[in-house]
């Protein structure tokens, strides 16, 4: 039997043990609810909330044997999100030309609460899977000068790529023209990479103008990963199997290619090179154009390309969404809103007024003790 004070003690219990269970229910529920708070948010503000003027940004560039990354986009993107953004922040990386490593390094980036991602594919299908999971974090994606085959992307920058080879095109149908080169005579195009979708608009819009110009495509190599040596590997067996006389011309899709190419040319004897198209209007490809090694190349203004990157990944730090100059569409048809900026042909006639006018080189970095005498003879001063 229950005495008046046993029966008090075991009402006390009770009742502190239902303030308790009370207690614990509302830490829970605030737990839970923080816990949702933060994976909608990007799991570290990634995107969503959080003080826009100290973002992190990051910057995914797709490999380390294109020049123009290094020496161009990333410190130009860098030093436009100090200037629009000086409490902002860049995290960097370059995926090497591989894609699993991009996976990796954006995974990272989401970790680390980015707001923004400006991605920049090695491989364009694959870097998919990385808008998807940035959308689930709430954190908007920029298609750096190469387009994602994603329909998530918040928008895409870059310059009208068929126009690219269009003007590659155009040059070399102009050079051999000019050298009374028969029509019939041999082409050989070393293209982008097969992973690369604006390798395939430059490779189109090369097309369009070669195809119609009567001159004959001996042969053609989709280049992995832009790599100069393989490009190189390729055109030395084409010179073994053509006759390095054969071939009177050579696409290259870009400026490191077509260094590949003409090592190529002159390692098998050749001593008057054919004409040599190129891209980004690298440093080296440059000063091949003043030898004359090089025909032309095509100069992609990077400083516009990454000062409106760095301009519109801050607006989306902020939650802004500014409108865009144009749409284009995925490969898998989805229309994403684009700028896109106008590409320019450069011979050893507008070098100056160009790359050297705009100050993506100086005239003492273009023209060292070899090609003094060319700049001098080309007005570069």
């Amino acid at each position: 039997m229950k005495t008046a004070t046993t029966k008090r003690r075991i009402t006390k219990t009770a009742t502190m043990r239902a303030v308790v269970g009370a207690a614990a229910l509302v830490l829970s529920v605030a737990t839970l609810t923080g816990c949702s708070n933060g994976a909608g948010n990007g799991g570290g503000g990634g995107g969503g909330t959080g003080d826009a003027s100290k973002a992190k940004i990051g910057l995914l560039l797709p490999d380390s044997v294109t020049a123009r990354y290094a020496s161009a986009d990333k410190p130009l993107f860098t030093a436009e999100v100090k200037s629009k953004c000086p409490g902002c922040s860049v995290v960097y990386a370059n995926a090497d030309g591989d894609a699993s490593k991009q996976l990796q390094q954006a995974q990272s980036m989401l970790t680390q609460g980015v707001k923004v991602l400006v991605l920049d594919p090695f491989d364009g299908e694959a870097a998919a899977s990385i808008v998807q999971q940035a959308k689930q974090k709430n954190v908007p994606v920029i298609s750096y000068d190469r387009l994602i085959d994603s329909a998530d992307l918040s928008y895409y920058i870059s310059f009208d790529n068929e126009k690219v080879g269009e003007l590659q095109g155009t040059a070399l149908v102009a050079a051999l023209k000019a050298k009374n080169v028969a029509e019939g005579s041999g082409i050989i195009m070393v293209n982008g990479s097969p992973t690369d979708n604006n390798a395939s608009q430059f490779k189109a819009g090369a097309h369009k103008v070669i195809d119609a110009s009567g001159y004959k495509v001996l042969a053609e190599y989709d280049t992995p990963g832009w790599d100069p040596a393989k490009a190189q590997d390729w055109a030395a067996g084409q010179i073994s199997k053509l006759g390095a006389d054969k071939i009177t011309g050579v696409y290259a899709a870009n400026d490191d290619t077509g260094g590949g190419v003409i090592a190529a040319l002159k390692s098998a004897g050749v001593k008057k090179l054919p004409p040599v198209t190129g891209q980004d209007a690298s440093l080296a490809g440059i000063q091949r154009i003043l030898s004359g090694e090089q025909y032309m190349t095509v100069y992609k203004a990077f400083k516009p390309e990454a000062s409106q990157a760095a301009d519109l990944a801050i607006q989306l730090a902020q939650g802004k969404k500014p409108a865009a100059d144009t749409t284009v569409k995925t490969a898998g048809g989805a229309s994403i809103k684009s700028f896109l900026l106008d590409p320019v042909a450069v011979t050893t006639a507008n070098i100056e007024s160009t790359v050297i006018k705009d100050g993506l080189y100086t005239a003492s970095q273009v023209c060292t003790s070899e090609y003094a005498s060319a700049c001098s003879s080309n007005g570069i001063k």
